[in-house]
């Protein structure tokens, strides 16, 4: 008898224990779910604020020609070095594909800074630089374009008003 009762504390520890482990695997499993939910909710933040910067500071260059200059280009590069390494110190987990959100931003930039403007084909800026800006916004950025600190050319504009034209030919 002493052996069953033995073994009857035990098979009751067990079940004890089972149970015990039911509420904490509940738990475990609710504090998972709201971790990912509030990770979700603060990568859909970051999103949206890399969003915000990738529209305020293109339409700013896109506006007053004196925002459209290489030392303004430069200014902005440096921004988004440091928004890059924030958001490489955030890791993939919080700030997720934001980056890719700030693609206007970063080709217009792009070729505020390149040098050799004028040696650049049209087809070097639209598919290698800026593939995702518009033939308009590529117009308005060159024609805008100073190099407040070189003294270098932009894009020629009639190479751009060609492009521009024949594009909106086809339609």
């Amino acid at each position: 008898m002493i052996w069953t009762n033995q073994h009857s504390t035990s098979t009751a520890s067990i079940v004890h224990f089972n149970s015990g482990w039911s509420y904490f695997d509940s738990i475990f499993q609710a504090n998972t779910i709201a971790h990912w939910q509030s990770i979700t909710k603060i990568r859909k933040v970051i999103t949206q604020i890399f969003s915000f910067i990738n529209v305020h500071p293109f339409n700013n260059l896109l506006l007053p020609c004196e925002c459209c200059s290489f030392s303004n280009g430069e200014y902005v590069k440096v921004g988004l070095a440091e928004l890059e390494q924030w958001r490489y110190n955030a890791t993939e987990e919080y700030a997720g594909s934001a980056w890719d959100e700030l693609k206007h931003i970063k080709q217009a930039v792009g070729f505020l800074v390149i040098h050799q403007k004028p040696e650049k084909t049209l087809n070097e800026i639209t598919k290698d630089l800026c593939p995702v800006l518009s033939i308009q916004q590529l117009h308005r950025i060159s024609t805008m374009y100073w190099d407040d600190k070189y003294g270098t050319h932009s894009v020629p504009s009639d190479r751009v008003f060609h492009e521009r034209y024949r594009q909106l030919k086809h339609y």
